[in-house]
C-alpha cells in the first residue's frame, strides 16, 4: 500500500481527552476515529490489525472443532423476556418500537439467540456436541464509556457456544476452548493471567476470566510475586494461599471469559433433546467470549515505548514500511519502489510511504505506527546500492545490499 493513497492521519501530539495510553497511540498512530462517545470508526490501519486478530482467532476456533456463523444483532426483546435478562441487563440495552409495534434491542450478547436456533434446529443426541462461534458487533449503553476501544457503546466481539449432552461432554469443550484461548493470546503478543471468576448475570457456576496486566486497566488482579499465584480481586483473601506473603494489585484488561452455562438457557427457552431413550433433556451449555476489538488496546498497552507501538508479528497491520527520503530523486525512488515490489511478490504486507516529507517526520511517523521492520532508501545508500533496515523492537540498524537485506527480512519472520 502506498501511504498516500490510504488514511493514515498521525498526530504529533496526545490528544487531551485521549485517557489511557492505548487511547492515545491509537488516535496517535491514525487507527481510529471517535464518531460520537462510545462510537469509533476503524481506519484502514485500524481495520487491518483488526482482521489479522480476526484471523488468529478464525485459525484456532476452527481447529477446535467450532464452525462460524452470523447472528443478527437486531433481537425481538421477548426472548430476552423468557430468561429475565431484560431486567439483570436493564438500561445497558438499547431498547426501542419498531413500525410494527415490536419490541426490540441491539444485541449486547447473544446467548438467548443462539439458544433458540439450536433449540429449533436440533432433534437428536447424535447430532450433539455441537460448538459454534461468530464475530459480531455488540450494542451497550454504557454510562460512561471510556479508555477508546476497551469500554465502548458498540464493540466487537467472537462469542462461541458448546451444546453437548452431558456434563463430561462440556468438561472436554471447556478445556479445549481454554487451551484455544491461551494460544490465541500468545499469538497477539499478550501475556495473560488466568483467573477463577464470578460468572454473574450470564449464570452457570464455573468460569475464567483471561486478563492482560496493564497500567491503566480497569480491573484488578492478585499476584503473589514469589509463586506467581494470582486470583480476582476480592476483600478474599490478600495473603498468598501458598507461600504466606501479601499479593500485588495488578490493574489488569479482561479480554476474554469462559463459562460453564449448564442448562440456565437451555431450560429458559426449551432448547430440548431426546436421547438414547428417547427422553428430552435440555442441552448442557458453555460460552466462551473474547472482546475482539478491546484485544487491539491490550496489544498496545502491552506493546508500546516512547515513541509509539512496536507491533507483535501476527498483529501488525504491515510487516515492513519502506521510506524513501527523497521522493524527487529518481534514484532513491526507483531503490524503493523496486523492493516494494519484490516484498509484495514474495507475500509481505508492505506499506510505501511516498509522502513528500522530511526524513525526521518520516522517523518519527515510522516508530509510531510500530510496523516491525523499517528500510530506509537514502541518497548516499542508493548510490552504493545499499538499503538501512531497522528493527522497531531493538531498534538495532544493518546498512546491507538488498538482497542482505531480503534475506534479514525473511530470518525475522520466518526464522
Amino acid at each position: 500500500m502506498y501511504w498516500t493513497k490510504s488514511l493514515i492521519p498521525t498526530l504529533k501530539e496526545n490528544p487531551q481527552d485521549a485517557e489511557s495510553v492505548s487511547h492515545k497511540l491509537l488516535l496517535r498512530a491514525g487507527l481510529v476515529r471517535m464518531l460520537m462517545a462510545g462510537a469509533y470508526s476503524y481506519l484502514p490501519l485500524g481495520l487491518r490489525v483488526l482482521e489479522n486478530i480476526q484471523g488468529i482467532i478464525r485459525q484456532e476456533m476452527n481447529a477446535i472443532g467450532a464452525s462460524e456463523l452470523l447472528l443478527p444483532a437486531l433481537q425481538p426483546l421477548e426472548i430476552w423476556q423468557k430468561t429475565g435478562r431484560d431486567k439483570d441487563l436493564g438500561e445497558v440495552m438499547f431498547k426501542f418500537t419498531d413500525r410494527r409495534q415490536r419490541q426490540v434491542t441491539l444485541g449486547p450478547t447473544h446467548e438467548e439467540i443462539i439458544t433458540d436456533l439450536v433449540g429449533k434446529n436440533i432433534t437428536s443426541y447424535r447430532q450433539l456436541p455441537l460448538v459454534l462461534y461468530q464475530i459480531q458487533s455488540k450494542f451497550r449503553d454504557e454510562l460512561r464509556p471510556r479508555f477508546g476501544l476497551i469500554r465502548a457503546c458498540e464493540f466487537i466481539m467472537k462469542d462461541a457456544y458448546s451444546f453437548d449432552a452431558d456434563t463430561a461432554g462440556l468438561d472436554k469443550n471447556y478445556q479445549a476452548m481454554y487451551e484455544a484461548y491461551k494460544r490465541i493470546f500468545k499469538r497477539c503478543g499478550l501475556d495473560c493471567l488466568i483467573t477463577e471468576a464470578d460468572s454473574g448475570v450470564m449464570g452457570g457456576k464455573v468460569s475464567h476470566e483471561f486478563m492482560v496486566p496493564a497500567a491503566d486497566g480497569e480491573d484488578v488482579v492478585l499476584v503473589c510475586e514469589k509463586c506467581s499465584a494470582h486470583k480476582a480481586f476480592s476483600a478474599e483473601e490478600q495473603i498468598c494461599q501458598h507461600c504466606t506473603l501479601p499479593m500485588k494489585k495488578v490493574n489488569t484488561i479482561e479480554v476474554g471469559h469462559i463459562f460453564k452455562l449448564g442448562t440456565k438457557y437451555s431450560q429458559a427457552l426449551g432448547a430440548v433433546f431426546p436421547d438414547a431413550n428417547g427422553e428430552l433433556k435440555p442441552m448442557i451449555m458453555g460460552c466462551y467470549g473474547i472482546g475482539v476489538s478491546r484485544l487491539i488496546s491490550a496489544v498496545i498497552e502491552q506493546n508500546n515505548d516512547a515513541q509509539g507501538i512496536i507491533w507483535p508479528k501476527e498483529v501488525t497491520p504491515f510487516q515492513v514500511i519502506i521510506m524513501p527520503l527523497d521522493i524527487t530523486n529518481q534514484l532513491v525512488m526507483q531503490g524503493a519502489l523496486s523492493l516494494y515490489q519484490e516484498l509484495s511478490a514474495m507475500s509481505y504486507q508492505v506499506l510505501l510511504d511516498d509522502r513528500d516529507e522530511r526524513a525526521g517526520v518520516k522517523f518519527k511517523d515510522a516508530d509510531l505506527l510500530g510496523i516491525p521492520l523499517q528500510v530506509v532508501v537514502g541518497k548516499e545508500s542508493a548510490k552504493n546500492s545499499l538499503l538501512e533496515l531497522k528493527i522497531r523492537l531493538s531498534q538495532k540498524k544493518f546498512i546491507e545490499s538488498k538482497e542482505k537485506i531480503l534475506e534479514k527480512i525473511r530470518e525475522f519472520y520466518h526464522g
